[in-house]
């Protein structure tokens, strides 16, 4: 039985972790919230929106790191509070992530981050709920410099 790559997702107030693992080999990166989120409110950018974008970059470079890939297809449930663009509060399921067919065991399927709109005031707008699926296409030239790293 061979053995699945595992994906592992953990969160605190401050951060969120994102690890790849397959045997004894792992990659990790970090999301730094307080850094992030004090740059999209000092420029005006959606929190939620860039959000998700930086989570499945970094999911996308964590797992490439660890297997050089073309394509990484993630599905995932998201909710928030609100439209994502004014949304606060949003919880990400993760369904599915496979590299080039390969399949990931994920831990820590559910990640939940709050107060990420710089507006205090409770809004009561109307819960979002959708299933995302994508395909993110590594370039060529960045799939050569993965594969070259891992010589």
């Amino acid at each position: 039985m061979a053995v699945s790559p595992v994906l592992v997702i953990k969160a605190d107030d401050s951060s969120v972790g994102v690890r790849a693992r397959l045997y004894d080999d792992f990659v990790e990166h970090e999301i730094i919230l307080n850094s992030v989120i004090a740059y999209w409110w000092a420029n005006n950018l959606p929190p939620v929106v860039k959000f998700l974008e930086l989570f499945e970059s970094v999911i996308k470079r964590t797992v490439n790191e660890l297997m050089p890939h073309k394509e990484l297809k993630l599905k995932y449930e998201l909710k928030s509070d609100d439209e994502l663009e004014l949304a606060s509060e949003i919880e990400i399921n993760l369904i599915e992530i496979e590299a080039d067919g390969t399949g990931f065991k994920i831990e820590g399927k559910q990640l939940v981050l709050k107060g990420l709109s710089k507006s205090s005031e409770n809004h009561i707008g109307s819960e979002f709920v959708e299933t995302v699926e994508k395909t993110i296409e590594t370039p060529d030239i960045v799939f050569k410099k993965y594969q070259d790293m891992k010589k």
